[in-house]
């Protein structure tokens, strides 16, 4: 009884050292960040939320403490959101099956209503929610608010039976690709202090609604706001060498060759070419990280090391 008791002694004796210990690990970490808070203050980061980090409830709430901690220290974070599998669940209910060409969704007018009400009015709805729930102040639009993000429909051509026929075009229903961007309504809502939270539907010259891949709104949104940084989280660790080894910076003028190798393939390609085209627009440094990492953002903007894959110009 009396070692028990002695030991307990000397861990109660400990408890204050072992408190002090872990406050300075703390203001360690702070400090550590200090010079990328510097850098960063006032300055734009968009990021495409998407994967496994909106279903998981954990990651869920830690994404929306990163964002909120981003605003509050001065970076002006804008968020970009996917809902695939949400989609994919709504027209299960309906006994739709989803159709894919070429890794896109083919969206015909019923399909259209389904994404749309969906996007912008679920998923939309719970990303906002929960960010102000935490504390934080976000405004749900989508790239129809404002015209904020103008679309054309996507034209896309199968191969070629024939060499000497064109190949021929495949009809998407109302799938889009960004052809413009306008900001007003985002730089109105930085100045108010508020948060964006975007939904990936365009608006095209007939008003008409159109379904757009998520990365490449992110991209586009980015350009157009000379973004610091571009950051899509994905549910992978980043891009991998043939050997399975993450390749943690990739010049823009490598991705060619990579893909030409294989090193890059299947749904990575999509998002590599959306950093490319994002670093054309002006953006400084794009992300490609895992969101299944607990605050996955704030490792990779507070961090030297980062955690995922970064193509820089």
């Amino acid at each position: 009884m009396y070692n028990a008791f002695f030991q307990l002694k000397i861990s109660r004796d400990k408890e204050p050292e072992y408190i002090m210990q872990q406050s300075i690990a703390k203001a360690k970490v702070l400090i550590d960040s200090l010079p990328y808070i510097r850098e960063f203050n006032e300055k734009t980061v968009v990021i495409k939320y998407g994967g496994h980090a909106m279903v998981d409830e954990n990651l869920k709430r830690n994404f929306a403490l990163d964002i909120i901690l981003m605003k509050y220290i001065g970076l002006n974070p804008v968020i970009v959101h996917g809902g695939g599998p949400q989609i994919n669940r709504f027209l299960e209910k309906m006994q739709i099956t989803p159709n894919y060409i070429q890794g896109m969704r083919v969206t015909d007018g019923e399909t259209m209503d389904v994404v749309e009400m969906v996007l912008v009015g679920k998923v939309n709805k719970e990303i906002v929610g929960l960010i102000n729930h935490c504390g934080g102040k976000a405004v749900g639009l989508s790239g129809r608010d404002g015209d904020l993000v103008q679309a054309r429909k996507m034209q896309i051509h199968g191969k070629a039976d024939d060499p000497n026929r064109p190949p021929e075009l495949i009809d998407l229903g109302r799938v889009g690709e960004v052809t413009r961007v306008d900001p007003e309504i985002l730089r109105t809502l930085d100045v108010q202090d508020f948060i964006p939270v975007i939904a990936p539907v365009g608006v095209g010259e007939d008003g008409q609604a159109f379904n757009i891949n998520a990365d490449l709104v992110a991209g586009a949104i980015a350009a157009e706001l000379n973004a610091v940084k571009l950051i899509l989280l994905t549910d992978v660790e980043g891009v991998q060498n043939g050997r399975g080894e993450l390749l943690s910076t990739i010049r823009r003028d490598e991705i060619e060759d990579l893909i030409h190798r294989e090193v890059i393939g299947g749904g990575m390609i999509p998002k590599v070419r959306c950093c490319q085209s994002a670093l054309d627009g002006g953006v400084t440094k794009t992300h490609i990280i895992d969101g299944r990492q607990e605050h996955a953002v704030l490792l990779e903007i507070f961090t030297p090391e980062g955690i995922g894959t970064e193509i820089v110009s």
